[in-house]
């Protein structure tokens, strides 16, 4: 089937965080992390089928959309689930804080490597945890990667819950199979437990490396961890707020669920039929956007080479480019790029100053003119 990734889809003034955060300005908004391709037709096919049913009361993952999930981990990843380990939820971050209040206690430590997504540094002062950040080694130009030691010593007795991001945003790392071996160890041997973020799971844009969940580690790994998955990353429906935790520790999964109870609301009816339909039928959709982001990332990337004073961190998967800003000496990098009409993450929102993120999941127009006002900017200076 032909998808047409090259049509700019009009999203001023539909209510759109992305868009309307610059309303009335000629900025490009290429800061959250969603695309601005319109999701696949047999979820949109799906939408408007349930829409015509009429009725949206209370909802729950059905059976369909459970076996879809099954199958789906089963086949991308050889991950053998069962059902009971699924727990639903209305979005990831709300996992996040789930996790946080569930794993320890007020007072405790939860770790996180930097720099990371905002979330990761933000939720864990909400529920009364104290944050601990550990620095990825690296940088744009020689890669970023895991260091075990580092990782070690970043860890305190208060320690009991680590927050892992994988694949990474912002620095666009896939994790190996030997760095996810090499957290879980410590983890084991200090006796914390892992939240995994996996929502870009299946957005990996090098073509010759697969995802590896950290649960499918071993079991002792397994019976630790919590997996956080949702189709919104690489289907573009965010909006709808439909994600799912995998837990495979009874235990765990109780007092996952017991946190849960009386603040996280249900899944609406729709996320949850657009979820089925996304994991079910939107595969060679997804393909075909995969290979429209490689070559945006390489489009970026060739331009950015030749811009004296940015680097661009290797994207190995997802649809974020993590640029070094600090050879041009700005106070504010992000406010910077805003004057010349490009609206980007700020850097230090993800404990990352002098940096800036780029979501380059846009239509190759889009993604042309954010590099000629890139190269304004940069040349301004």
């Amino acid at each position: 089937m032909n998808f047409n990734f090259d049509e700019v889809v009009e999203r001023r003034e539909t209510g759109s965080l992305k868009w309307d955060k610059y309303a009335g300005r000629d900025v490009l908004p290429l800061w959250v992390a969603d695309t601005d391709f319109r999701s696949p037709p047999a979820v949109i096919q799906a939408l408007q089928e349930r829409v015509a049913h009429g009725v949206f009361g209370y909802g729950e993952a059905p059976q369909g959309l459970v076996e879809t999930v099954l199958e789906t981990l089963s086949r991308e990843f050889s991950w053998p689930v069962d059902p009971q380990w699924l727990v639903w939820l209305p979005g990831l971050v709300s996992g996040l804080s789930v996790t946080c209040r569930a794993v320890g206690n007020p007072g405790d430590s939860v770790a996180v490597m930097t720099p990371v997504y905002p979330p990761f540094l933000k939720v864990p002062s909400l529920v009364d945890r104290k944050l601990e950040t550990i620095s990825l080694q690296g940088n744009n130009s020689d890669g970023w990667f895991f260091d075990k030691a580092r990782f070690a010593q970043g860890m305190s007795d208060s320690t009991r819950l680590f927050l892992l991001c994988h694949p990474h945003n912002p620095v666009g790392r896939l994790w190996t199979e030997k760095e996810l071996s090499d957290m879980a160890e410590v983890c084991l041997s200090k006796r914390v437990v892992i939240c995994s973020d996996e929502i870009h799971n299946q957005l990996i844009l090098d073509e010759d490396r697969r995802h590896v969940p950290l649960a499918t580690l071993g079991p002792e790994v397994a019976a630790r961890t919590i997996t956080l998955l949702a189709p919104s990353k690489a289907f573009n429906i965010a909006g709808l707020g439909c994600s799912v935790a995998v837990i495979p520790d009874p235990t765990l999964r109780r007092r996952f669920t017991h946190a849960m109870a009386g603040i996280v609301p249900h899944v609406n009816v729709l996320g949850l039929v657009a979820a089925q339909a996304s994991w079910e039928h939107g595969g060679p959709w997804l393909q075909a956007q995969i290979e429209y982001l490689r070559a945006n990332r390489d489009y970026l990337a060739e331009h950015i080479a030749g811009l004296q004073g940015v680097t661009m961190a290797a994207v190995e998967a997802t649809y974020l480019a993590w640029l070094d800003v600090s050879a041009l000496e700005l106070a504010d990098p992000a406010a910077h790029f805003e004057i010349h009409g490009l609206g980007l993450s700020p850097g230090r929102d993800f404990s990352g100053p002098d940096h800036v993120r780029l979501n380059f999941g846009c239509p190759r127009s889009v993604l042309a003119e954010a590099c000629t006002r890139l190269t304004t900017a940069v040349r301004s200076i």
